[in-house]
Order: C-alpha cells, then structure tokens, then sequence
C-alpha cells in the first residue's frame, strides 16, 4: 500500500526537540510597528492557540514563524538551536508548516494536483495520476471531505477549497503545524473531522499552533491559550483557566457583555421574499420558502448542501429555474444588477474573490454598486464619495489607518463592514447575507450581529446563511436546514437548537418544525 496523503501515524518519524520559540519579534510596515516585541515558547504534543482582534499581529506573527515574512527582529529556536527562515521552503524543510486562512492553491489545477503540487508521485517518469487520486481520496476522507481528487479547484466550494489546502499541508513531515482561522468556512461537522485529525497530530508528538475567532473551539481543542492586543502579547494562560468570554474581554480590553442582541419582534405580515419549487442544476432541487418584513431567517446545512447556490440562482448569479415573488408580484432575476435594482441586496461569502476590489481604494469599493449616484456628468463626484466613506466609516465602525488604503489592507472585520456598507447604500428592503462573521473577531462579530439585527427593526427582510450554528441560533427567528441539495426541514422557536440542525443536515430527523 501507497502513504497515505495526509501524513497521521507516521508525522513523527524523529523527535528534534520538544520546543519552538520566538523571542522579542518585532515587525515594522511602512512605519507602523504592528507587534512590539512578543516572545512565546511553542511545545510538541500541545495545541496552543493564539488570539486576538483583527490587526492585533496574529497572522504576522504567524508568517513570521512559516518563513513567509522576515520580521524586523526576532530570534526564532528550534530543538535548542537558533534558527532563521528565509522563505516557507525553509520552514517546512525544518518541519514548520502554515496553514494559511486565505486559500493559496492553483484553480486550473485538479484538488490531487494540487496536494502532490511540486512533489508529484511518478511511475518511471511519468506522472503516477492514478496513485495520487487514490492517496488524496484517503487524505480528504479524513478531512471528512468528499471532494473528488480528479475535481478542479476553481468549481469547488470555498470550504472544499479550505479542506484541500489544509490536506496539501498535512501531506509532508511536520513537528509544528500552523492553522491560521482552519474552519471559517466549515460548518461544525467537517469542523468536527479536522479536530480529529488535530488532536492525533497532538498524541503523535506534533505542536499545533492555532488561531481561531471561535472562542468555544478554542477552548475546547486547546492546551494553552496566548492573547494578543495591538501587537502586544497580554498573557498567556492554561486554557482550561478561562471561560471563552474571559478570554474575549482581554482581546479587547473591555468587558464584552451579551454577544447576541435580543431579537426584534416578529410580525404577522405577509411573505418580501417567495420563493417556490426553485432548481438550480447540478445544485439545489424543488426548493420553497419566505421570509417576512422584520424577520431574520437563516439558513444551515453542510458543505455542499446548495444553500448559497440557491441564492446565486434566485439572484441571477447563476441559472435557475421557479418562482420567485417579491411582496406578493413575480419577478425574474437575469443578473445581479436587475436583482439589487428590484431592492434585494446580496453580501457575498467571498468577499476577498467577489465583493470588494482588494487592489482598488475604499471610496471605489464603497460606491461601486450605486456608481450611477456619485456621477457629476461623465466623471464621478469625488466630493461625494468622500461624504460617503465618511458616514460608512461612522455608521459601520470601519477602522483604517488612512482613507487612501486600498480594501486588501483592511483587516477582515474591517472588509465586512466595508463589503455591508457598500450594499446598504442600494437601500433594499431585502437582505441576504452569506457568512456575515467568516474570519471576524469576536469585537467585530458583535458589531455585525447588531447591524443585522437593527435591518430587521427596521423593517426589512434578513436572510443569514451560516456555517456557525450558534450564529444562527442567536440570530435567526427561524432556521431552515438543507441538505444534498434540498430542503431537509425547518426548525422553531424551542426547536432551534444544535442538536435538531445537525439531525435535520445529517438526515437523521425529518422535520423539527
């Protein structure tokens, strides 16, 4: 039999040391000093999570420790010996691997191409393809992927795309290995498999760093818990010594309180959104459901369940086929723009591939979708535009240096609120929002949940799909569940609760309405 893939009973061939440091790094961009000075000791068989606010050095820090950044100055030790990474080849010879947050793979390629990228398998000299579909078939299984290997990565989901980076990383020897926010795009099952795989990481000798804006994950895979503010180290703690909202109020220095607003009152009015015995091929079956004015409605399932498909389909970002009524009249989205023209505003999951311009500057991104509204004859109305950014920057909370950046240098709390704002600016009376925290810290979070809740005060119709249960819960009046593609029921009042989603996604109960 072949290796496997994903390298678990033999991760550890030699023991090389039971500690990985860094000690006093410092890292300067242009000026600005974003970490001051931070020691921490890592050890083979723990897992230490690092946590912090957006912008506080996490994944600095992080790029540091992989060899993708050269700090300003730091000392790195590994089994004792000082020790100094030029580039992410170096720290992966030396057993040190990354797990980015952002999905680093080659689209054109095929999901085994890409684990086997630069070390393929050959038979003689040739490429041994079907090797290399078997041993990442076992790999993604263990991922609880199902992914084909033949597959290329630009037709996969984000979160397959997130569990093939992950499974291309465990693939070679590692003594440390570095998850930066793994499961921000994975919903608790598949969560579930990777903490599985981390803890055999852990019983096989290897020291799992890992950063995570899920606190409740945090406390309960970890050993040890270090917590950054600002580019400073605040503390490092036995996790077991904190409770996940203990550790939230010194990431922001400020007791937190209720993460959850209360939910607005829900009305009896008749259905803004319809949708009836909605297709989209290859994707979503004889879906119907409503939402009303004032009403949060979410939607969970697992990866691959179709529930943003369904609205990409609804929204004409892909094809679809059924009816689709908005306040009581039928309507018929060819395209985005005829959609977000009809008062329906949709916050997409990818907002680094789909909702923001990365490249371009925060005035630009803001005004994109209403351009038309800040034009002075044939030239935009940079007057105007500032005004806006202005009153996003108040009304969101949006944080930047300088009001010159471009959106790829805000955090990623910042990129939502940015992504929110410039959708708000349609005023639509229906929201759709796909993943509205994915990679946000807990400060942020609480900021988004509230905007969320206050559209639905305010009289509009919300719709949130989320891979985070207890988002939902929190949130939502309602919870419909999909699955492989369909509807698999609704949960309630009493209801909604984790156990009655994960039944309803995984197919074990048919209906909790």
């Amino acid at each position: 039999m072949g290796r496997k893939t994903l390298v678990l009973s033999d991760a550890i061939q030699q023991r090389t040391g039971d500690h990985f440091s860094v000690h006093n790094a410092r890292m300067v961009f242009a000026g600005n000093t974003v970490l001051h000075n931070v020691s921490l000791n890592f050890r083979r068989g723990e897992v230490h999570a690092i946590i912090g606010e957006n912008g506080a050095g996490k994944s600095t820090l992080m790029k540091i420790l992989g060899g993708y950044l050269i700090a300003t100055q730091s000392q790195l030790t590994l089994a004792g010996s000082g020790v100094q990474f030029s580039s992410p080849k170096e720290a992966e010879k030396a057993g040190i691997v990354l797990v980015h947050q952002e999905i680093l793979l080659a689209p054109h390629l095929t999901v085994a191409q890409n684990i086997f990228l630069g070390r393929e398998l050959r038979r003689g000299v040739l490429v041994d393809d079907a090797k290399m579909n078997a041993e990442t078939t076992v790999a993604l299984a263990e991922l609880g992927c199902m992914a084909s290997p033949t597959e290329r990565v630009e037709n996969l989901s984000i979160a397959n795309r997130q569990l093939v980076q992950i499974a291309s990383a465990l693939s070679g020897k590692h003594h440390f290995v570095i998850f930066d926010e793994p499961t921000a795009t994975l919903t608790p099952v598949e969560s579930e498999a990777l903490f599985n795989v981390i803890t055999r990481l852990k019983q096989q000798g290897c020291g799992v760093i890992y950063i995570s804006h899920k606190l409740d994950e945090v406390k309960r895979i970890s050993d040890r818990v270090s917590i950054l503010r600002d580019g400073k180290l605040i503390g490092t703690h036995s996790t077991a010594d904190l409770t996940p909202m203990q550790m939230a109020n010194q990431m922001v220095g400020r007791e937190m309180g209720e993460l959850y607003p209360e939910k607005p009152e829900r009305p009896d009015s008749a259905p803004a959104l319809q949708v009836e015995d909605f297709s989209v091929p290859g994707f979503v079956r004889h879906a119907s459901f409503s939402v009303a004015k004032s009403e949060i409605l979410g939607f969970a399932g697992l990866i691959g369940a179709g529930r943003t498909e369904l609205f990409e389909g609804i929204l004409g970002l892909r094809m679809g086929k059924g009816r689709v009524l908005k306040n009581g009249e039928v309507v018929e989205f060819k395209s985005p723009r005829q959609a977000m023209d009809a008062g329906i505003a949709y916050v997409t999951e990818d907002r680094k591939g789909k909702g923001l311009l990365l490249a371009s500057p925060l005035t630009h991104n803001l005004t994109l979708a209403t351009a038309e509204s800040f034009t002075a004859g044939l030239l935009m109305d940079t007057g105007r535009e500032a005004k806006a950014l202005d009153t996003a920057f108040e009304e969101f909370d949006i944080r930047a240096k300088s009001r010159k950046m471009n959106a790829g240098q805000l955090s990623g709390g910042n990129q939502q609120k940015l992504l929110l704002a410039k959708m708000m600016l349609l005023n639509p009376d229906v929201v759709v929002v796909d993943e509205p925290t994915r990679g946000v810290d807990i400060g942020a979070k609480k900021q988004i949940y509230e905007f969320i809740s206050s559209l639905a005060k305010a009289g509009k119709a919300v719709v949130v799909i989320s891979s985070e249960m207890p988002e939902l819960i929190g949130l939502c009046h309602r919870i419909i569940v999909m699955r492989n593609g369909a509807i698999a029921g609704e949960v309630t009042g009493n209801n909604i609760t984790e156990n009655q989603i994960v039944m309803l996604a995984t197919g074990t109960l048919k209906d909790a309405a």
